[in-house]
């Protein structure tokens, strides 16, 4: 099945999950500041991954780098 076949329903369905939208899974966790790499490739990127306007680009240009920023926050400060 591809993958734009699926919806919220179907998976709700096929795999009977429930779903808790009251939980708050992130309440304690606390925001970090992002880099100031992080801050000027997302000020670099942005623009180009909106034009582009896929996932893939989306994913390289924006999603990857903010990933890293993390990644290497915790590993470099904890």
């Amino acid at each position: 099945m591809a993958y734009s076949d699926f919806t919220l329903a179907k998976v709700r369905e096929t795999f009977q999950l429930v779903i808790d939208e009251k939980r708050n899974l992130f309440k304690e966790v606390s925001p970090i500041q992002p880099s100031a790499t992080l801050t000027t490739l997302l000020e670099e990127y942005t623009q180009l991954a909106t034009a582009i306007n896929t996932e893939k680009a989306r994913s390289e240009l924006l999603i990857m780098p903010a990933y890293i920023d993390i990644v290497e926050y915790y590993i470099n400060d904890v």
